[in-house]
């Protein structure tokens, strides 16, 4: 039995849990039944999803293209970024300060975001801007002109942000511990890019790239707010009825290189504290097992301060002041890892500590209580995760791309309520491993005197 630290006697808390659990479950219910969204297909292939809100006057119109930086192509990592960034600079009808210009006058928001699946493109109006708000999401994703000069202001500050992320050493950990798990698959590379890859991309790249992956067959289109379906299907034919759609080519990726024994990447940097990065490959978002491994992670490391890592590392031992672990759920297999900040001298001791928890989990079954409180948070946050029309348009998009089906918004309660301690046993015992891994140290290696027997070692005191 694990010893733990209350801040109430036992029998105290585990009455405010069951107390708590089931308005917990209830508002969570209440809060997804009313997430009943529409669903169609134009005849250009564009997905639609239209959920009327009109408790607010807020209209929240989000595209979600199907094309991230892992369609980078090789030599040219950050380019799905650039082209993101470079939507708004500039279409066949308006400048870059003509489309900023409009979307303020009205208060709005006009965004773009790129991560290694997908590229998102959001705009939010008040319902009486709708008709604008539909004019420039539809113009800077039908007719983007790519301008030079904004090209070049714009890898310019690409390569700023990645020449200030290499002073970084959560940066710096994080790509070297990506490079090390995803060896041989996209997923080693930057989102934005690195120093050498962005430089050399040229407007040709850009054009070329957007004309690939931009259509209307890979694009969801979430519609929420306070707008009718007839009034979405009548803007959606006119502002994008005219993008033709086109075949796609088959996408298939190799699977990283295995990691067979501990990998240890150790960087020399004259810091008071060594940052560490310890995991492998993990899952993706549509495994089976995924509810499952949320709630053994919330337990693992996820659950911030009531997570065993933070017990142990933090509480008992004043190893760290945080530490987390966290699946990279991603349409492929992203990586499982663990994060933490260190005294040089204490980083043998929070790495075995690190390693001691997660043989832990795997060889005996979580705590009733532990199961409990873990469940209880899961589905009593879950409609916080739904809390405005962005949210909602967001996550309706996510819900489409991984296929989780429309009843996921009422389901996910249940889903989670239905782990079992025998559950998270089996998948911590399957979806982790405390000797074949890799781990990056990015410190003063002096101080930290990292000893692993068995591991395959790499030195670099200069990255």
């Amino acid at each position: 039995m694990r010893e733990r630290r209350w801040i109430c006697p036992v029998a105290m808390l585990a009455c405010l849990v069951l107390a708590l659990m089931v308005p917990s479950t209830a508002i969570a219910q209440s809060a997804s039944s009313a997430i009943n969204p529409i669903r169609l297909v134009a005849p250009n292939g564009l997905t639609l999803l239209v959920l009327e809100q009109h408790a607010l006057p807020i209209v929240q119109v989000h595209a979600l293209i199907k094309t991230g930086s892992v369609q980078d192509p090789k030599g040219q990592a950050g380019l799905a970024n650039l082209v993101a960034l470079m939507l708004d600079e500039g279409t066949r009808s308006r400048s870059a300060q003509q489309i900023a210009e409009e979307i303020d006058f009205v208060g709005g928001s006009l965004s773009t975001r790129v991560t290694e699946d997908y590229t998102t493109v959001s705009v939010k109006v008040l319902a009486k801007d709708a008709e604008l708000g539909f004019a420039l999401l539809s113009d800077v994703l039908l007719n983007p002109t790519f301008p030079d000069d904004e090209l070049s202001r714009l890898r310019s500050q690409v390569l700023g942000e990645i020449r200030s992320e290499l002073e970084d050493p959560e940066q710096v950990a994080m790509k070297a511990f990506h490079r090390l798990v995803f060896d041989g698959h996209p997923y080693r590379w930057p989102v934005n890019g690195t120093m050498d890859t962005v430089a050399r991309i040229t407007r040709e790249d850009v054009q070329g790239f957007y004309q690939e992956e931009y259509l209307p067959n890979q694009t969801i289109l979430a519609i929420v707010g306070d707008i009718t379906l007839d009034q979405v299907t009548a803007k959606v034919a006119s502002h994008f009825g005219a993008w033709k759609r086109r075949a796609t080519a088959t996408r298939a990726y190799p699977a990283p290189k295995p990691v067979k024994t501990p990998t240890v990447k150790l960087i020399d940097q004259d810091l008071t504290q060594s940052t560490i990065v310890l995991g492998h490959a993990g899952v993706s978002r549509t495994h089976p097992d995924y509810y499952a491994i949320s709630v053994m992670n919330y337990i693992l490391g996820a659950g911030g301060f009531s997570s065993r890592l933070m017990d142990s590392i933090r509480d008992r031992q004043g190893l760290a002041y945080g530490v987390g672990s966290t699946f990279e759920a991603n349409l492929m297999p992203g990586a499982f890892l663990v994060s933490l900040q260190t005294r040089n001298q204490a980083a043998n001791q929070a790495i075995d500590a690190v390693r001691k928890e997660i043989r832990g989990i795997r060889e005996e079954p979580v705590s009733e209580e532990e199961l409990e409180e873990t469940k209880a948070y899961l589905i009593g946050s879950f409609p916080m995760r739904l809390d405005t029309v962005s949210d909602i348009a967001r996550v309706l998009t996510l819900v489409e791309l991984y296929g989780l089906g429309l009843e996921y918004f009422t389901q996910y309660p249940a889903w989670i309520e239905a782990v079992t301690r025998e559950d998270v046993l089996r998948v911590a015992r399957e979806h982790l491993d405390p000797d074949r891994y890799v781990l990056v140290l990015v410190g003063k290696l002096d101080e930290a005197r990292i000893a692993l027997e068995g591991a395959h070692r790499l030195v670099d005191r200069h990255e």
